[in-house]
């Protein structure tokens, strides 16, 4: 199958770093050369340093939240808003994290509204899914991997604004990747479960990106799979290795 669909290369940051970070590690990415026609590239830093991030990241890179309401303006203390988050000028989010998940209680319903939420505001999302070792060990990946797709078929009005990060929550920060074939088994059963529940053009045009463990040594293995269109990212996102895993667009067949 040709590649088509734009390669997608995200860091999520996590809880992690201070202001000094942000200024010294957004200017190290400014100096990162990619070509955008090929690939976009997304940080995602904590909802306070967004405004650090806006103003000093090159225009090149996506800004995106980590999290997003569930709700609209109001008496929702702590939270903030779909429209909040447009109005700073940040268009991305994450939704469904496997530690919102595991974490914050966040099950299919709540990330079912902040799906809906998200895009009826006009933002673009990362959805995250993605199984659990005991899961993966019981034979159920695609049983479980399948429920959550559901509820992005059941939540998403338009599939232009989404990316999928197929996340094993046994390769998040464990420093265990799955290997190309696992990842890659995996992407094609959500493409086959699109194509037959959404449409075919959708399963062809929407991106499935990898998250867990990826870092600067496996990338370039990983996205040469066929339904690996990029990858989600986090602790190795905080280093200088970000740079040769933004650079590893290059190995994709383009």
């Amino acid at each position: 199958m040709e590649q088509s669909r734009k390669l997608f290369i995200g860091g999520n940051w996590k809880s992690n770093g201070d202001l000094e970070f942000v200024k010294s590690h957004t200017a190290f990415l400014n100096s990162v050369e990619f070509d955008a026609n090929k690939v976009e590239v997304a940080v995602s830093p904590i909802f306070i340093h967004l405004p650090a991030v806006l103003s000093s990241i090159d225009s090149r890179y996506i800004v995106s939240s980590q999290n997003v309401s569930m709700f609209d303006n109001g008496a929702y203390t702590g939270e903030i808003s779909a429209k909040q988050l447009k109005d700073l000028g940040v268009n991305w989010t994450l939704i469904g994290h496997s530690e919102r998940r595991q974490y914050f209680g966040e099950n299919e319903e709540v990330i079912s509204q902040k799906l809906k939420i998200a895009l009826d505001n006009g933002m673009n999302v990362i959805a995250c899914i993605g199984e659990k070792l005991s899961e993966r060990d019981a034979g159920h990946t695609i049983q479980v991997v399948s429920n959550q797709v559901k509820t992005l078929v059941g939540s998403i009005s338009d599939w232009n604004k989404v990316v999928i990060a197929y996340e094993p929550v046994w390769a998040i920060g464990t420093g265990v990747t799955a290997t190309k074939e696992q990842a890659q088994e995996v992407h094609a059963e959500i493409r086959k479960l699109l194509a037959s529940t959404v449409s075919e053009e959708v399963a062809k045009q929407v991106r499935i990106i990898y998250g867990g463990s990826v870092t600067e040594k496996n990338a370039n293995e990983l996205i040469t799979q066929t339904d690996i269109d990029g990858f989600l990212v986090g602790g190795a996102s905080l280093k200088s290795g970000f740079k040769t895993i933004i650079e590893s667009y290059k190995a994709k067949n383009n």
